[in-house]
């Protein structure tokens, strides 16, 4: 397993610095160009890594077709090469991120997410410890599609609201201690969340459905419908809120 917290740490950092040289030309060429190629060329990159490194195990990926032959495979690394391509392809923003998460019996056991614009790998193999809380809860929320259950939390906790961009940046933004709370009430892929999930409960942090029910990966569907990651001493009032 040690062996797969730093595969998973390196991947995502060498998607990063691909993504990073990509972004580079953007002003030189149209943005939407640069979008497109950093969700392709991530993926291309992170999917021959693992079929050269790891040839036994399955591959769920937001940018490849989904092989039904995972379901019954013991090993499956769940990746999102590009979280927060509209974020990606506007600089300066930083909230945008790289996921690699290996899966088995439904729960993520090794992860990393890549912030590379601000030139950080969280990952499993050395999970960071979450800083203490400064005060009044803060809640990080989508800056463009903000759940319905947004408003209802943040009265309940008396939160500060924190917009950000792509599901990484915000879940590790809990992990980095810049916000408590991510409640997210609208749906994901598997793959916006099983690297973060990975590195946020490897960090301590509360990780559950809202409802407080286990998150399950490698699922037929594999869309979720949502998804709490929060300072562990927050959850039962945030469970309770959304109740």
């Amino acid at each position: 397993m040690s062996d797969d917290h730093a595969d998973a740490a390196r991947l995502a950092e060498e998607a990063g610095h691909l993504l990073l040289g990509l972004r580079a030309r953007i002003g030189k060429e149209p943005a939407e160009g640069v979008r497109d190629a950093g969700d392709r060329l991530s993926n291309e990159l992170l999917i021959g890594l693992l079929a050269a490194e790891h040839p036994s195990d399955a591959v769920l990926s937001e940018e490849s077709t989904d092989d039904p032959a995972r379901l019954t495979a013991p090993r499956v690394w769940v990746i999102d090469p590009l979280d927060g391509t509209r974020e990606f392809g506007e600089p300066p923003r930083t909230d945008w991120a790289v996921h690699v998460a290996l899966v088995s019996e439904h729960a993520p056991v090794a992860g990393a997410v890549a912030l590379p614009a601000r030139g950080l790998v969280l990952s499993t193999g050395a999970p960071p410890a979450v800083p203490p809380p400064t005060g009044r809860p803060r809640l990080v929320v989508s800056r463009t599609r903000p759940p319905e259950s947004t408003a209802l939390l943040a009265e309940a906790l008396g939160a500060e609201l924190v917009p950000m961009g792509s599901a990484g940046a915000k879940a590790m933004a809990i992990v980095l201690g810049e916000a408590d709370v991510y409640a997210h009430s609208g749906g994901q892929h598997e793959w916006d969340s099983a690297a973060p999930v990975a590195v946020a409960a490897a960090s301590g942090l509360h990780c559950s459905r809202l409802d407080g029910s286990p998150l399950r990966y490698n699922q037929p569907d594999p869309w979720l419908p949502d998804l709490l990651i929060c300072r562990p001493e927050l959850a039962e009032r945030v469970i309770d809120a959304l109740r």
